[in-house]
């Protein structure tokens, strides 16, 4: 599979999207693949805005940062309001079921999903919703292996939360499989 995935990752400061990218391009530089990960939020961080950007790809990437998306995620209707309108046409757009689309938006995919109340309901804790977002996107796409994914993810968990956010990563990809 020779595939770039540009990939936009949105919602609040401190749900832990931007570790999520971190996570993510990890996995795939497990993955002997190519990734690039970048992130920016709002001066209030807690509760503002965030985002984090990842470009994996199996040849050179020959620019560092996301210029059109062909996947992007936002968890929070601000992120969503704010971040999820340029996408490429043959693009993937995931959201979160809580969330209202803009009108016009040109995808080719658009989902919505419990990503928050599958974390909250499901796993027991809403803080891992990143890692349910992770599980979902990687079940979707396959960018990177299951298994580096886990690897990465429990490289970067605090001590003590692996088998929480193991239980993250197996609802995710429950999602994904559900699609």
């Amino acid at each position: 599979m020779n595939s770039q995935l540009e990939l936009r990752l949105s919602g609040s400061g401190g749900q832990g999207l931007i570790t999520a990218g971190i996570i993510l391009a990890e996995a795939a530089l497990r993955d002997n693949k190519n990734a690039i990960q970048t992130q920016s939020y709002g001066p209030e961080a807690r509760g503002g805005a965030s985002k984090a950007e990842v470009i994996i790809s199996d040849s050179v990437i020959d620019f560092p940062k996301v210029t059109l998306p062909n996947m992007s995620l936002a968890l929070t209707q601000i992120a969503c309001d704010k971040y999820i309108k340029d996408i490429s046409e043959e693009g993937t757009i995931i959201v979160d079921d809580s969330i209202e689309l803009p009108k016009g938006l040109k995808a080719k995919r658009i989902i919505s999903v419990p990503i928050i109340e599958t974390a909250r309901v499901a796993v027991g804790k809403e803080i891992v919703a990143n890692i349910v977002a992770l599980g979902l996107i990687v079940g979707l796409t396959g960018i990177v292996s299951a298994e580096s994914l886990e690897a990465a993810i429990l490289s970067r968990v605090p001590k003590g939360t692996e088998e929480l956010n193991k239980l993250a990563l197996q609802k995710g990809y429950e999602l994904a499989n559900q699609m």
